[in-house]
This record gives C-alpha cells, sequence and structure tokens, in this order.
C-alpha cells in the first residue's frame, strides 16, 4: 500500500489537540497513514513521549517516520562537524525506534569551496561510519533516508542520492520531488520526468527499494539558486503537481511512504495526495 501523510502538524491541529499523542487518530479519521515527526532542530523528545506516540500510531494503523537534524552535515570538511553529525544521527535512530517506526531522512550538507566529488566522498565516508554505529548500538533495524536537497548549491541531486544509498542496501532513498523540481528549475513536473526518476531509482538500487521509497512532497518556489520556500497545493506558478506522480504509483503498484510538507496545509494537501491516488488506481484497475 502506498502510505500518505504530513510532516508534522499543520495550523488546525494545535488548536484543536494539546497532544501529539492525538495525532495518529486525527490522521486516521483523513485516511491518512503516515507520519513524519519532526527534529529538524533538534532531538528532543522524551523517551516516554516517544513510546506514548508509538502506542498511538501502532493503534491506528499510522507508520511514523522521523526527520532528523537540519545541521546534519555528512560532507562537511571539519571532522567535528562529521562526528556531531554521527551522534545525531544515532540519537534520530533511538527515537524513532521508541516511536515504532523505522526511517529517519537525512541532509547530507552542502558543497562548499569543494567539488561535488570530493563533497559526495566525505558523505560516503559519514554514512558508512553512521550504519556501523547503528549496527553497534542495536539500531539495525532503522533505515537511512538521505534525502534529495532543493538548493544547487547543497549536495543531493538525484544522481548523488542514489550514490549514498549505494553505500547500504538498507539504506532507502527519500525523493522530494519538489527539491527536484526546484533544482532543475521546473524540469520535473510531468509524467515523462517523474517516469524517468522512478526508472532511475530502479535502474540503480534494484526493484524492491524502488517499490518501497520514501518521499517528500510539495509544491516550492524556486529561483536561480534553487528552493525558496514551500507553498500550498493551491499555488498554481509553482510545480510540482501531484497528478502525474498519483498515477505512476497506481499504474506500477507502487507502496512508498509520502509525506506532505506543504506549508501549513500539510495535512490537507495529504489527504488530497490520498484522493488523487484512490482515483487513478480505480482507473488502473479498469
Amino acid at each position: 500500500m502506498v502510505r500518505f501523510g504530513p510532516a508534522g502538524q499543520d495550523d488546525i491541529f494545535p488548536t484543536v489537540h494539546k497532544k501529539m499523542t492525538d495525532m495518529p487518530a486525527y490522521l486516521a479519521a483523513r485516511g491518512l497513514t503516515a507520519f513524519e515527526y519532526q527534529c529538524g532542530h533538534g532531538v528532543r523528545v522524551s523517551r516516554a513521549s516517544a513510546i506514548a506516540l508509538g502506542e498511538k500510531a501502532k493503534e491506528h494503523g499510522v507508520a511514523v517516520s522521523l526527520h532528523a537534524p537540519y545541521y546534519i552535515s555528512l560532507s562537511s570538511s571539519e571532522e567535528e562537524k562529521r562526528e556531531n553529525s554521527l551522534g545525531y544521527i544515532l540519537k534520530s535512530a533511538q527515537a524513532v525506534s521508541w516511536m515504532g517506526g523505522e526511517r529517519i531522512v537525512v541532509h547530507s550538507g552542502s558543497v562548499g569551496k569543494r567539488t561535488r566529488e570530493q563533497a559526495l566522498e566525505l558523505a560516503v565516508q559519514t554514512l558508512t561510519s553512521a550504519q556501523k554505529l547503528l549496527d553497534e548500538e542495536r539500531l539495525s533495524h532503522i533505515r537511512i533516508c538521505p534525502e534529495t536537497m532543493g538548493k544547487i548549491g547543497q549536495l543531493g541531486d538525484l544522481d548523488e542520492v542514489l550514490t549514498l544509498c549505494g553505500v547500504d542496501e538498507r539504506f532507502i532513498p527519500c525523493i522530494d520531488f519538489g527539491h527536484l523540481n526546484s533544482r532543475t528549475q521546473g524540469g520535473v513536473n510531468d509524467y515523462a520526468a517523474m517516469a524517468a526518476v522512478l526508472d532511475k531509482v530502479a535502474n540503480t538500487l534494484g526493484t524492491e527499494r524502488a517499490r518501497v521509497f520514501h518521499a517528500h512532497f510539495s509544491k516550492i518556489e524556486y529561483g536561480p539558486k534553487g528552493e525558496t520556500r514551500h507553498l500550498t497545493f493551491d499555488d498554481t506558478q509553482y510545480g510540482p503537481d501531484f497528478e502525474p506522480l498519483g498515477r505512476l504509483l497506481a499504474e506500477r503498484r507502487l507502496s512508498p511512504t509520502i509525506i506532505c510538507e506543504s506549508s501549513g496545509r500539510q495535512i490537507d494537501d495529504a489527504a488530497y495526495m490520498l484522493k488523487v491516488y484512490q482515483k487513478e488506481s480505480c482507473n488502473d484497475a479498469d
């Protein structure tokens, strides 16, 4: 099955609920079956709170993933920053494990003054160390998901993310279609372009990881350097549109987790994606 859900809470949730443990029931009522817990500014959730959320998520059939801190830098030229990043990845993995989840989304960092090849080599080394650390800490079941990034100066185009996923067969790519569309100046916004992305994932990593990939989806405003800000599905100027991807997911019978990162409307927009996919699935069955 394809799972749809939001990244964190939208603008409405905190006006009607005070506890994060209410989130799974809130999502299930909309037919949503995924939730990405946000630790972009640090892993600050307690073990008790994480376990409580996980119990509610299991009760309502919601799969939990976790976005690791934004300041992780796998490719930093400073060894201390790379070492610190290993600690952040470990904390993220422990937190999502308490929640009953299995996936953490990780940024790779910037290119800086080095070549992209040099930055990528450092990121590969750091990810290798990260997986070794998780194995040592009995967190081998947690799957690291390197994310495609939206700014051209960041490490994380599609080829680079697939290279990072080649470090370990347990790694799953987090394909952010809005990011890819931004860094290509609108180049990933139709059926053919999205099909090419999915084809490349399958040809590089194999059919199983291509079937269960992780994804972020939102419309994103972009400029010459790539991503500038996240929008909602109401926007008509920038993409990408979800309909081509919904059609592809139905046609290919894929089972990814699709997390919506719309600005303040991520639950409504995730529900919209679910409806599009359900319609396409019915059409495909016909």
